[in-house]
């Protein structure tokens, strides 16, 4: 016959293993969350996310629209960053090139990678990048600048929505950040000057990281 403290013991065993899978389980959820939340808003544009593609837009329509940029930069990084144009007006569906400076303020070589949204957040569904700087880790030199090019439309079903009918200007917003393996990123980065040609007198060259394809 089982006694009282066996019981006892084999009911303890039994709620932590249950209490370990639990948190196992909340600890694997946290992990996906992540990639599963930003597929979501990849897909839905919430949080205005922006879409990407691959080529342009098949059609153009004649409704317009005004695209204004606006550029940040977190104060942990030295760099100053700006939008080259105001605001560009666009059929949609028509493809619009844009462009972005950042030049490096401080006396040292950093990294920073942007971060970007739209607003009206509902917008984030029809705004469809081919080409950005987006979340492409870049390393200036101190006094270094370069421009970032942004290739993008409107995607021209936004006509064909009710709920988009308001929406007659639609804002692009990029935040700069000190890249978190900024240590890393600059070893990578003197390995690779120093096995490098030497670039010409008075001229600075901008990484591929500057145009690449997000």
């Amino acid at each position: 016959m089982n006694r009282p403290d066996d019981r006892l013991r084999r009911r303890n065993r039994l709620l932590l293993g249950t209490l370990f899978g639990l948190v196992a389980g909340m600890i694997g959820l946290t992990y996906a969350s992540v990639p599963l939340y930003n597929l979501f808003c990849s897909v839905t544009g919430f949080g205005g996310t922006t879409q990407r593609a691959e080529q342009a837009a098949a059609r153009v329509v004649g409704r317009t629209v005004t695209v204004r940029f606006n550029a940040d930069t977190n104060s942990a990084l030295p760099w100053g960053f700006r939008p080259e144009q105001k605001d560009l007006v666009l059929k949609l569906g028509e493809t619009g090139f844009a462009a972005y400076r950042a030049e490096n303020r401080g006396k040292a070589p950093t990294v920073g990678t942007a971060v970007y949204n739209v607003t009206p957040e509902k917008a984030g569904a029809y705004f469809n990048k081919m080409q950005c700087f987006c979340f492409t880790e870049q390393v200036l030199e101190p006094g270094q600048v370069v421009d970032m090019p942004v290739t993008f439309f409107v995607d021209p079903s936004m006509a064909d929505d009710p709920n988009m009918d308001d929406v007659s200007t639609i804002t692009l917003s990029y935040t700069f950040f000190r890249a978190k393996d900024s240590e890393a990123r600059l070893a990578q980065h003197t390995a690779a000057a120093s096995t490098s040609p030497a670039p010409e007198s008075g001229k600075q060259k901008a990484e591929p990281g500057a145009t690449a394809t997000n």
